[in-house]
């Protein structure tokens, strides 16, 4: 490679390893932990760390897709789709809760594309958000 093409392609990486983190939510946030959460549980198909993320009825759900779940080996073998999400509707309403509305666009090798829409709710509990329930739908 050139000098000029590698002093090129060395910028243009600091530039996306400085723009990339500057797209998500603060992660302490209502919006940031539900992203965090969609990361997790969807993205990963990692449950055990979408748990801490959890409070309510959401934790209960996850208890019980752990227990479905039970014995099925997700590790770097698994074939796991590919999953982009945005945000399509947020609404804050008192400070301490928080729902928020997206729409996940799932791609499965060989078996094509589709879409699923997540309504999340999050509330505060004590100095941290949580999220209290979800719900997929078309």
């Amino acid at each position: 490679m050139q000098g000029g093409a590698r002093l090129l392609l060395l910028g243009l990486v600091a530039f996306v390893g400085a723009v990339v983190p500057a797209c998500h939510s603060d992660t302490n946030s209502a919006l940031g932990v539900t992203e965090r959460f969609i990361d997790a549980h969807y993205v990963r198909i990692d449950l055990n760390a979408a748990v801490p993320l959890c409070t309510g009825l959401a934790l209960q759900k996850l208890n019980e897709e752990q227990r479905l779940t039970q014995g099925q080996q997700i590790d770097e073998s698994t074939r796991k789709p590919t999953i982009r999400y945005r945000l399509l509707d947020k609404k804050e309403e008192d400070g301490d809760h928080a729902t928020f509305v997206f729409e996940g666009t799932i791609q499965v090798e060989d078996a094509g594309q589709f879409t699923r829409k997540w309504l999340l709710s999050a509330r505060r509990s004590d100095a941290s958000w949580k999220v209290s329930n979800f719900e997929e739908f078309d």
